[in-house]
């Protein structure tokens, strides 16, 4: 059989091409996969790549000196997740010590340090090595990849024909722009970048920002400092859902986790149900959203009782225009003797701390900045495609926008964990994560077993996701004039959130879309057909008859089979119609209709 001939400047796929009529039909070629970031979404795509593939090399590299992204990374006081503990897991990696319903960062940390560890997967990880640059080589295919060496100050080159970004959101950590902020004399600290030599006993500590983090700190450091005055600028929803309360857990509640089969299981599947049942939630005159607001407004004025706090506390917006935060003693704190409260904004900061739009200047020892992080989407080094286009170019030019969360249009060979408009607040987001690393693998797959050369989001692909998640975002409390890192300015466009439930995310990315990617070929697309034999035939331990059977007992061809099968549709009868508020009504297609919802 003649070979197709191989272009004079080959790149490794075309020589793939060409080899490929030796081999039998989706023979395996050699895939190089680089992930940048070994947190939670690196490791899983080390842990799936090593789990579901051969004759593939990945390697991983990760700035800090640990794995575990954000849970390495911050380490203030009081510092925790706001999902329930048992459900901030893996699918299929329980853990049945977990010492809270909201534990602290550091258990988290040991979670997924722990899975790095039972799975081998620090081989594949570079610590103290951050990439800087990544630019397509049009000569070779891929991307020459520029790598920082932490420790020398080295730059290390390697070279990949899959880039996987796995940065994560929640850990470019920036000051806030407040005017004179390098003229304070105090001590000057950030949650993201905590510093332990800092010891706060007996101080008076500002507290900037009243968001995730803030809402964290301030009951963990009040009753160690002699004042805390905590500047807050704008209201926001803080309660913990009915029956996700923080709670202990006991040693008799761990050991029946660890030891009655289905304990754990039922657990944390009645907590994923209940998440995943309240999407309306987030829809604008949603009876569950009307009536969880007024659970939350009351069980809000129960804690801080004062009028005057509640005035300024207590939102006018709906529920979930902002993330929503359980707040464990952050409200019963503001109202403490020795906490302060300042709102309003700050104008600037002088050598002795905040000036506010009060006209009073507020003096402090340390000054805490729970300001958050750099949330624009935009890659923090350089990507080049083969066009020459630099994504953090493109998305600073213009809003970030993406495919589901996971490609940038026109730039191969590139995904992304976790993109624009994920789900990363639409419900439980591990779940997510998982999909996202599944469909990852299914275009690894393809590239591996065929002679694709490129494939990259289509720009009208992502051109039309986008307007129809703008459309459907009008239906939403995330269009509503509240400040979040949901969207870039109040009155933007929403371009973190998925439009729909975690579950339709699911749904949306089981399978690959290839119509929605300009895809190609290394010599004849159907090169990878090769020398006429199937790999079932050269497998001497196979079944050369598989097909043969005494019952049809295909699985189901349709998509509404797939998914009933997937998810064990007619095995559940006795979910109890409750929901955060208790409300029994949920829309569902623009229409209000009587359905159960999912039990917490």
């Amino acid at each position: 059989m003649a070979d197709f001939p191989v272009p004079q400047h080959s790149t490794s796929a075309d020589r793939d091409a060409a080899q490929r009529l030796h081999n039998p039909i989706h023979a395996e070629r050699h895939v190089r996969v680089i992930t940048v970031g070994a947190g939670a979404s690196g490791l899983l795509m080390a842990y799936k790549l090593q789990k579901h593939f051969n004759n593939y090399s990945l390697v991983c590299y990760e700035k800090n000196p640990a794995v575990s992204g954000t849970w390495y990374e911050n380490k203030y006081p009081g510092c925790a997740c706001d999902v329930p503990s048992h459900n901030y897991t893996w699918s299929f990696e329980p853990k049945t010590d977990w010492k809270a319903t909201y534990p602290p960062a550091q258990q988290i940390f040991e979670y997924f340090n722990d899975f790095a560890t039972t799975y081998n997967l620090f081989r594949y990880i570079k610590l103290q090595h951050q990439v800087v640059g990544a630019y397509w080589n049009n000569d070779k295919g891929g991307y020459d990849v520029q790598v920082k060496d932490l420790a020398s100050g080295k730059i290390v080159n390697d070279h990949c024909d899959i880039l996987v970004n796995a940065g994560g959101i929640l850990n470019n950590w920036k000051w806030p722009a407040i005017p004179g902020l390098d003229q304070y004399k105090g001590t000057l600290l950030h949650t993201a970048n905590w510093d332990d030599n800092v010891d706060l006993t007996g101080k008076h500590v500002g507290l900037i920002g009243n968001g995730s983090s803030g809402i964290q700190v301030l009951p963990a450091i009040r009753e160690k400092v002699k004042k805390v005055t905590t500047f807050i600028r704008e209201p926001t929803w803080v309660s913990p859902v009915p029956g996700l309360e923080q709670k202990i857990f006991t040693d008799q509640e761990k050991s029946e986790f660890a030891n009655v089969p289905g304990k754990l299981t039922d657990y944390r599947k009645g907590i994923e149900s209940g998440l995943n049942g309240q999407f309306g939630l987030f829809l604008q005159n949603n009876k569950i959203n009307l009536e969880t607001r007024e659970y939350m407004i009351n069980a809000m004025k129960e804690k801080i009782n004062d009028p005057y706090l509640e005035s300024k506390i207590i939102p006018e917006w709906s529920l979930g225009c902002r993330r929503l935060t359980p707040g464990v003693n952050y409200l019963e704190s503001l109202t403490k003797d020795n906490v302060q409260v300042v709102y309003g904004e700050i104008n600037s900061i002088t050598e002795r701390g905040p000036l506010c739009d009060d006209g009073n200047e507020y003096p402090v020892d340390i000054l805490i900045c729970a300001t958050g992080f750099d949330t624009t989407f935009k890659p923090r080094f350089p990507v080049v495609s083969d066009k020459g286009e630099n994504l953090q170019d493109v998305w600073s030019q213009a809003d970030p926008t993406s495919y589901f969360g996971l490609a940038a249009a026109d730039f191969p060979n590139y995904l992304i964990f976790l993109g624009p408009n994920c789900p990363i607040g639409n419900g439980p987001v591990l779940c997510a994560i998982e999909a996202q690393a599944d469909w990852m693998c299914k275009w690894i797959d393809k590239y591996q077993t065929t002679n694709i050369k490129t494939f990259a989001a289509k720009p009208e692909a992502v051109a039309d996701f986008v307007a129809f998640k703008d459309q459907f975002m009008t239906k939403t409390v995330w269009v509503q004039n509240c400040r979040s890192w949901y969207k870039g300015r109040p009155d933007g466009p929403i371009l973190a959130l998925w439009p729909g439930s975690a579950l339709h995310y699911l749904e949306c990315i089981k399978d690959l879309r290839l119509d929605d990617f300009n895809v190609t070929y290394a010599g004849n697309r159907f090169a990878w057909l090769g020398n006429g034999y199937s790999q079932t035939e050269l497998d001497e331990t196979a079944d050369w008859a598989y097909y043969i059977r005494d019952q049809d007992d295909d699985e189901p061809l349709s998509t509404a089979g797939r998914r009933k099968k997937l998810t064990k549709s007619g095995t559940v009868f006795d979910r109890a119609a409750v929901n955060f508020s208790g409300a029994k009504d949920v829309e569902m297609r623009g229409v209000v209709e009587e359905q159960p919802t999912a039990r917490l």
